[in-house]
């Protein structure tokens, strides 16, 4: 599911059982990626966005309660950072440029992830690949809290799929 490349990146991939189109829109509506993005038991919230190439959001991701160790990059529990839509080519590929809202010299910079989703038998396999991580961000780490977004996007989006009904079918 999920190789470290080196110490300036990482991929991870898995395969999830629904269209890419599913996929795609839940990386590109703020609801859906509130419900998934933050790995864990952490909890997410859009505080802007703007679905375009150029345009992008604003996500903090919280830190649980129950986590004895606060290590937020932007505050004690929490990791606040921006994204910026580079490429949005539907229903195929993702290109975002992310820097985090930090005092810390760990995280500056701006790294970059690329999600791709390709067609396979049984569903799509989404392909996230970090580059240029920031020095204060363990790749190890990175790949952990990817796999495990990706475990709670299949949770989201298999969810939805068993929702959607054909038209015509009854009430």
């Amino acid at each position: 599911m999920s190789e470290s490349n080196s110490a300036a990146g990482t991929r991870t991939s898995a395969v999830i059982n629904a269209p890419r189109e599913v996929l795609f829109r839940a990386f590109t509506d703020p609801a859906a990626l509130e419900a998934w993005q933050s790995p864990g038991e952490m909890t997410g919230r859009v505080h802007e966005f703007d679905a375009r190439v150029g345009g992008g959001y604003r996500m903090s991701l919280y830190y649980p309660p129950s986590q004895q160790v606060a290590r937020g990059k932007t505050a004690t529990r929490e990791d606040r950072y921006t994204a910026r839509f580079v490429e949005l080519s539907p229903p195929t590929r993702i290109v975002q440029a992310i820097s985090f809202d930090s005092d810390d010299p760990a995280f500056a910079g701006e790294m970059t992830m690329v999600v791709t989703f390709e067609h396979r038998h049984g569903g799509t396999e989404v392909t996230i690949v970090f580059k240029r991580l920031p020095p204060g961000i363990r790749p190890e780490d990175n790949d952990a809290g990817t796999r495990s977004s990706l475990e709670k996007l299949a949770r989201f989006v298999e969810g939805r799929m068993n929702e959607v009904r054909p038209v015509g079918a009854g009430s």
